[in-house]
């Protein structure tokens, strides 16, 4: 495999990372309160033999602008590591999206909603750190609780611009169990149709899991990989700060435009 093959199909992967919710892949529907907000920085990547390239230092907001509505914002910094090549760092593409939640959960019915985004491309392609065009996400989430466990997932298409890519779809579902006030574990399984016209649907699973030091302040962890398609792993281990109603930067952003 080419060492552009490998790139591109790095480069693709790491931008559904990006959209995850945090620490997986697979997304939930349910957006933050009204008011407040959420922080992370956090570092998050992926390899294929001979080649890695992730994200770190990375920074998400996460804000409640309106009822069931989130205003997200991602600036990573990236890397590139490839085997017979000089390592690239510097500014990725940035994510900015808005995930809005239609429906609640209420007996048998789950909550649901939507999380478009578009990854703007604020990275040097050239240098390996970005994908050199404007994508943009449209996935469904579903989420489901009951006593300590929760279960969500759905599916997501890509718009994918560029020389000898495609559009491309995600698809995957997670189970996770609370272990008292501190601990929660999951895992999820996923499948990618082929992000190129050359490449493969893969299939992967990640495990992981949040420790909360306190109200405010949490730790997230994951690791996982492909079981089929190209040979991958992967790994993200973030800090969250979570404040709220108009906490820190929300109680400004209220203020001055009240």
């Amino acid at each position: 495999m080419s060492r552009t093959r490998i790139r591109s199909l790095l480069l693709l992967a790491l931008g559904a990372g990006l959209s995850a919710g945090p620490p997986f892949l697979t997304d939930d529907p349910e957006p933050v309160d009204l008011g407040h907000l959420e922080l992370y920085l956090f570092s998050s990547g992926e390899r294929i033999p001979g080649v890695s390239s992730g994200f770190g230092p990375a920074v998400e907001f996460n804000y409640g602008i309106l009822p069931d509505t989130q205003f997200h914002l991602i600036v990573p910094y990236a890397y590139d590591r490839t085997q017979g090549l000089p390592s690239q760092g510097g500014l990725g593409d940035t994510e900015v999206g808005i995930k809005y939640r239609f429906l609640h959960e209420a007996g048998a019915l789950p909550q649901i909603g939507i999380f478009p985004f578009v990854e703007i491309p604020t990275g040097n392609a050239e240098n390996r750190l970005g994908a050199g065009h404007t994508r943009v996400y449209l996935p469904v989430w579903a989420q489901k609780s009951w006593g300590p466990w929760t279960t969500y997932g759905g599916y997501g298409w890509w718009r994918n611009p560029g020389d000898g890519n495609r559009n491309w779809t995600y698809a995957g579902w997670l189970l996770q169990r609370e272990l008292g006030e501190q601990l929660t574990l999951g895992a999820e399984a996923f499948r990618t149709t082929a992000m190129t016209w050359t490449g493969q649907a893969s299939t992967g699973f990640n495990l992981g899991g949040q420790v909360n030091l306190s109200a405010k302040h949490h730790l997230l962890f994951s690791a996982g990989r492909n079981v089929t398609g190209e040979t991958q792993t992967y790994f993200y281990l973030g800090y969250q700060l979570t404040t709220g109603p108009y906490g820190n930067l929300g109680d400004w952003f209220h203020r001055s435009h009240s």
